[in-house]
């Protein structure tokens, strides 16, 4: 079965669970409305499913390579990288004023989903681009703007983020790079960056890169970091790509999976570079195409996790093995074990995917409104979307393998590749323990308010439902309790030793309880149809798992450290 981009199930989300009218409703995206959203969902599906997911196998037989100091990309990737520039689907969310759709995070998430499940290779360097054009709008001169922005968005040219050096991962103050004023208002960028998705092409003009480096008087760490823009050809005075500029791709990674995409160690030898928002305010900056770039990456994980389902289900109702329990189609797909991982796999996208959806629709509505309250809900859900997103991708992929018995681990299969497609994304552009430190930490710095907000529209869900689906409703109601009052006990730790300790099962119950809130509200909708059917399953059996990991949140840093390291090492 090829892969068939989740336009219902999308719509249904949209429809019905996760508030998709409200943003609609606001002046700013009134014209993004349910039939217009249709109508971007399935035409976006049609290039997933013609265009992308064809080139699913090519990127992975055939990889990028380095030739003569040039990437040259894996066979169709050019064609599908001009299929989606000339669609308009990168500039998706992008300001009219520079060609841009000015379409809702919302609609441009549920693509990148699509997007990604049919082949993350390549969907990879939309997504990178469109990190570049958000931090160019809000921290870009008008200049910078009006030059790069329609070149960006048309697709002539893409964006990179350059943070990582040899010396300084997860901790990025520790860079080394350097930028020293030229005099005549650019800056010449020195330094090393690794792990660059997408660092270089060959089939666009242009490749703009996003530099983190510090000036002369940077002071150590974080604070002294600025953000500059260092394109691989200077503009010239018509702004078409001029000279090159003195940066180089020096290797390309040999990676687990995602080998389509090429990732390059970035070498600056001192590369004009233009200054992107204030001196040393490059955190601030960067942290602005980084959060769109996490609820883009958990959006890989559920587009991942999506195609991975889809290859397990056909291979199910494909293989016939053994004597089957019911009198269905007579193939392992009628196993009861094989059930339980084909509806766990289905369960835990759905789950991913609302959160996903629901982490855009707050942000829409931030925008749109300017209320504080959607804000803090956009940056409470940040992190279990992309953190849980990018889990459920990797777990769900691993299912996918258990499906296909030892077919699995055959590459012919394509089962596997999911699999190592999907591994990195729960490390790149903050690992999820990142994320779960994030969430237990800055996003709590409210005293856990937001988190109390969302605790209570979950409740108050359930208080509803009681009346008709009382078997439904009672344990999402329970269970939001005890996020309640493990939630209290966290904004209770001012060590925070305490709370990192616990962070990553907080993340999870956290997302655990989340998805019987938003089953709970498709079956509402759909009392009597599959997805009524879904939601049992999801909350008599994945939903007890939040006990257990709000019970290890609590249990703080006590017993973490009583292995010494030697005692480790025996």
């Amino acid at each position: 079965m090829p892969y068939r981009a989740p336009v219902a199930d999308i719509q249904f989300l949209l429809t019905h669970v996760v508030g998709y009218d409200q943003v609609a409703s606001t002046d700013r995206f009134a014209e993004a409305d349910a039939d217009v959203a249709a109508a971007i969902l399935t035409e976006a599906a049609k290039l997933c499913d013609e265009v992308m997911a064809p080139l699913q196998r090519n990127g992975d037989l055939h990889p990028a390579r380095l030739e003569n100091g040039v990437v040259r990309t894996s066979p169709g990737f050019g064609e599908g990288w001009a299929a989606i520039a000339e669609g308009g689907w990168v500039g998706m969310s992008g300001s009219p004023d520079y060609g841009g759709m000015g379409l809702p995070m919302t609609l441009a998430a549920a693509v990148n989903d699509m997007m990604s499940g049919a082949c993350l290779s390549l969907q990879l360097a939309p997504l990178m681009s469109q990190g570049q054009i958000e931090a160019l709008e809000h921290h870009a001169s008008d200049a910078l703007k009006d030059l790069y922005l329609p070149k960006l968005i048309s697709g002539e040219w893409t964006g990179t983020m350059n943070l990582t050096e040899p010396q300084a991962g997860s901790d990025v103050g520790a860079l080394s790079s350097k930028a020293e004023p030229n005099g005549d208002g650019t800056y010449a960028i020195t330094g090393q960056k690794i792990y660059i998705s997408w660092g270089d092409n060959d089939f666009t003009d242009n490749v703009c890169h996003l530099v983190l480096a510090r000036l002369p008087d940077g002071v150590p760490g974080t604070k002294g970091i600025s953000l500059f823009l260092v394109p691989k050809y200077i503009p010239d005075e018509n702004g078409n790509p001029g000279k090159a500029n003195d940066l180089k791709v020096v290797s390309l990674e040999h990676k687990l999976g995602l080998h389509g995409s090429p990732t390059c160690v970035m070498q600056y030898d001192g590369a004009t570079g233009w200054l992107v928002g204030a001196e040393h305010g490059g955190m601030a900056a960067m942290f602005t195409m980084m959060n769109n770039a996490r609820l883009g990456v958990g959006c890989q994980g559920i587009g991942s996790a999506e195609g991975a389902y889809q290859h397990a289900l056909a291979y199910a109702l494909e293989r016939k093995q053994g004597k089957t329990p019911v009198s269905g189609t007579g193939t392992i797909a009628d196993h009861a074990d094989v059930r339980r991982m084909l509806m766990t796999m289905k369960a835990e996208t759905f789950t991913a995917r609302a959160i996903a959806l629901s982490c855009a629709v707050a942000i829409d509505l931030g925008n749109a409104t300017g209320e504080a309250e959607w804000k803090a809900r956009a940056a409470l859900l940040t992190p279990i979307a992309k953190a849980f997103g990018t889990d459920t991708g990797n777990e769900v992929s691993q299912m996918g393998l258990q499906v296909h018995g030892g077919m699995g681990v055959i590459e012919e299969t394509g089962a596997a590749q999911y699999a190592r497609d999907v591994r990195v994304t729960a490390i790149y552009e903050g690992t999820n323990g990142i994320q779960a430190m994030d969430l237990v930490a800055r996003k709590m710095m409210d005293g856990g308010e937001a988190a109390m907000r969302l605790i209570d529209e979950i409740q108050a869900q359930a208080e509803r439902a009681r009346a008709t689906m009382p078997d439904l409703a009672e344990p999402v109601w329970e269970a939001a309790e005890t996020l309640r009052e493990t939630t209290e006990w966290l904004v209770e730790q001012s060590d925070m030793t305490q709370r990192f300790a616990g962070a990553v099962p907080y993340l999870r119950g956290f997302a655990r309880v989340l998805g019987g809130h938003y089953h709970l509200a498709a079956a509402l909708a759909d009392a009597d149809g599959p997805h009524a059917a879904l939601a049992r399953f999801y909350i008599a059996r994945l939903l007890p798992d939040h006990a257990g990991q709000l019970a290890h949140t609590r249990a703080g840093a006590d017993g973490l450290y009583a292995l010494g390291v030697d005692d480790l090492a025996a």
